[in-house]
This record gives C-alpha cells, sequence and structure tokens, in this order.
C-alpha cells in the first residue's frame, strides 16, 4: 500500500514537571520540569501512524517543520495541561504540487490546519487527479472540496461550516465526536469508554485509521470503526503517540 500525505508538520514538544507551590511574583505557579519529550507532529504524525500500521507512506510537508514548535507544560503527577507554547507558527511555505504524479499512489491524504501551506486550490487540484483522497482540514468547506472521497471533520468544525453544505459534501464527511465516537450519514458509531490521558494528536490517529482499512476493505463502515480503535488506543497514553 503506497500512500501520499499532504499538509502542514511541526515539532510537538512536551514539558512535564511538577508544580507544588505559587510564584510571589504573581498567581501563577512555579513549574518545575523533569523530563520533555517531542516527536513529530500534524502531517508528519499522519505518515508515522500510516506507517505503524503497514503502509509505504511518502510526504510532501514544509521543509521548515523541525522550527515549528508546539511546547505543552503538564504537571506530571495530575496530568493537567498549564498552557502550551508555539513558536514560528505562521512561518509555513506554500505548497507546491504540480510536479507530483499522484497516479503512482493508492492513496492521498491531506492533512490541512489551515495554516496557510495548502490552499483550496491545491487540494482541488488534488481531488481531481484521485479517486481516494481522504481530507482532514479545518478550513469551511465548498465546492473546491467535492471530489475528496471523504472529509474528517470535528464537531467543532462542523458546526463552523455546516451552514455551506451541500447534499453531496453532507454525504461524504465523518465527523469525530470525542469521547462519543464519530458520526457518518446519521448513524452515530460509538466509542468504548476509557481514561482519556491526552487527546493531542487523535484526529491524526483516526484520519490515519480511516485511510489504511479502507484502502484494504473498500469500506467505509468497517473503516470508521477501526478508526475509532485507533484513536481510542492512542487517548489512553500521554503525549501524541502512534498506533
Amino acid at each position: 500500500m503506497n500512500i501520499l500525505v499532504v499538509g502542514e508538520s511541526c515539532r510537538d514538544i512536551f514539558s512535564y514537571g511538577e508544580c507544588n507551590r505559587l510564584c510571589p511574583e504573581a498567581p501563577v505557579p512555579v513549574f518545575n520540569l523533569t523530563k520533555t519529550l517531542e516527536n513529530a507532529g500534524m502531517a508528519m504524525n499522519v505518515k508515522n501512524n500510516l506507517e505503524s500500521l503497514g503502509a509505504s507512506v511518502n510526504i510532501h510537508t514544509n521543509k521548515n517543520w523541525k522550527n515549528i514548535t508546539k511546547t505543552r507544560f503538564i504537571d506530571l503527577q495530575s496530568n493537567h495541561m498549564f498552557m502550551r507554547l508555539d513558536c514560528n507558527d505562521k512561518q509555513y511555505n506554500s505548497c507546491r504540487i504540480k510536479k507530483i504524479n499522484f497516479s503512482k499512489y493508492d492513496g492521498i491524504v491531506i492533512s490541512d490546519y489551515n495554516k496557510g501551506f495548502v490552499k483550496e486550490t491545491d487540494i482541488q487540484y488534488i481531488c481531481q487527479r484521485h479517486d481516494n483522497v481522504l481530507l482532514d482540514t479545518k478550513k469551511i468547506l465548498g465546492e473546491w472540496c467535492k471530489k475528496a472521497a471523504f472529509i474528517k471533520i470535528n464537531s467543532s468544525e462542523y458546526n463552523k461550516t455546516k451552514h455551506m453544505l451541500t447534499d453531496d459534501l453532507e454525504n461524504k464527511i465523518i465527523v469525530t465526536m470525542g469521547p462519543n465516537g464519530s458520526l457518518f450519514r446519521g448513524v452515530m458509531y460509538p466509542v468504548k469508554e476509557v481514561e482519556i490521558k491526552d487527546v493531542s494528536g487523535a484526529g491524526d490517529t483516526f484520519l490515519s485509521g480511516l485511510c489504511y482499512k479502507f484502502l484494504l476493505t473498500k469500506d467505509i463502515e468497517e473503516s470508521i470503526k477501526f478508526a475509532n480503535e485507533c484513536a481510542t488506543t492512542v487517548v489512553q497514553r500521554r503525549g501524541v503517540s502512534t498506533i
């Protein structure tokens, strides 16, 4: 199975520590750093999840992704996140896709965080050149994505874009709803109740599982169930993890 991932990437950094007192200068906690973990995030996380499942993956992403960081400060004992510090988050270069031979891939995954790397015209161009494009986007949906095979968005994104949806778009949309599971064409696909430790990157894992299973089976219902299982697995771990 050969898959191309297109989208923005960054480095996810998790700084774990202890907070046992308040700062004397201001009513904020004093954070004592204990350990730091990091991994490739966003579209790179999709790539890593697909590879963990057994796919062969190429990625078309921003070359400066290692310089773009999202650092989360988390209490080690309670797992409470105090803040997230984003650096260089506006420095995504433009996507150049005209020279890509999309026909050599079994499927295309577009992981669009709406940072400027992938434009609506880029997504439209890709969808017109391949039958198996799975799109995850934070953009307001429109005619430019009507040729995507399926579109994954979360419930918040769905509420922002539902006023723009035509019937043909609505039929392509899979809405992820956190601990409630997923919604597709009016049918809920529930997930089992588990202890959630971190939802960071869960949407990337869902998208990866959905794409992998769909390319294997061409059964979207079974693919949603599998994607739910994949996402449920990773939310039980700290940080951004792969399947």
